[in-house]
């Protein structure tokens, strides 16, 4: 009966669907390693803590380095910002909050939506975040609202809300691992990966989330041009290492009237199906076209 053979069919590219479709990741084995490698990198940025003399002197030698290479001052950008106490909170507020829950909401939302892409996502986070740590071991680097030359205050402190306190050897917090900056490397990452995995114009806006992040690190005092331009390189270079995957094309399901197509059995594959309508069925103009004799 035709009412049958639509049901095998549909059934078929279900199962079809459902055999190319990407599985995700285990959670028992993602969870705790995602989970093990944040944990180890806040310990180890603790462990670079309380090199007060070295980070000075880095910031001095990045601060000449800067002028050599007429970068614009840090602090154009504060003053820029503190023409509206509005803009400067809101600024001071995105830095402190949407740094690392942007993070875990892009983790979980690749490991449901997109699981094909996760694990490259996790590498990449991995490579880029290691990378992060050696650096911070062996450069440390006192910020800009710390280093008296630049002339720039703690806009958190002022207008809050305060991240950091007087910088201490025994804090949790390593308020001289500025060197690169994971806020602009991950908002970066972020909006690449959201690019690449997502359809349709809309999705260049998410570059507006690291332009946003560049203007809190610097216009707050936290970071330094160089800090997050080093970010960036780090992360092409990972980029250029660790391709996103290609992922299968999904089948489409056979189209509900039980009509076989004139172009040929072939013919979806070679088109991917971008002309079919959300029913499944091809265009109907298109399709009498081939019909016709």
């Amino acid at each position: 009966m035709p009412s049958t053979d639509v049901l095998k069919r549909v059934l078929t590219a279900r199962a079809s669907e459902d055999a190319t479709r990407p599985k995700r990741p285990p959670l028992v084995r993602e969870l705790p390693l995602v989970v093990f490698l944040y944990l180890a990198y806040k310990f180890g940025r603790r462990a670079a803590n309380g090199q007060f003399s070295e980070a000075f002197d880095n910031a001095e030698w990045v601060w000449r380095l800067e002028r050599a290479l007429r970068l614009p001052g840090e602090r154009a950008v504060q003053d820029l910002l503190l023409h509206s106490e509005a803009v400067i909170r809101f600024v001071n507020v995105y830095y402190a909050t949407v740094h690392f829950p942007a993070i875990v909401v892009f983790l979980v939302w690749m490991y449901w939506r997109r699981p094909g892409h996760f694990v490259w996502v996790r590498w990449v986070l991995t490579w880029l975040t290691g990378a992060a740590l050696v650096l911070h071991l062996l450069f440390p680097l006192a910020p800009p609202r710390l280093f008296r030359q630049t002339r720039m205050m703690d806009t958190g402190v002022v207008y809050g809300p305060a991240v950091y306190g007087k910088p201490e050897a025994d804090s949790m917090a390593n308020q001289f691992a500025a060197m690169p900056s994971l806020h602009v490397g991950w908002a970066v990452f972020i909006a690449v990966a959201l690019i690449v995995v997502t359809r349709g114009r809309l999705r260049w806006l998410w570059l507006l989330h690291p332009l946003i992040t560049l203007v809190a690190v610097v216009g707050t005092g936290h970071h330094y041009w160089l800090d997050g331009l080093v970010a960036v390189a780090i992360l092409a270079v990972v980029l250029a290492v660790l391709r996103p995957p290609r992922l299968p094309a999904r089948t489409s399901a056979p189209a509900r009237s039980g009509v076989t197509r004139a172009d040929g059995p072939g013919a979806e594959a070679r088109d991917g199906g971008a002309d079919r309508a959300p029913g499944g069925t091809r265009d109907a103009g298109a399709h009498r076209h081939h019909a016709s004799p």
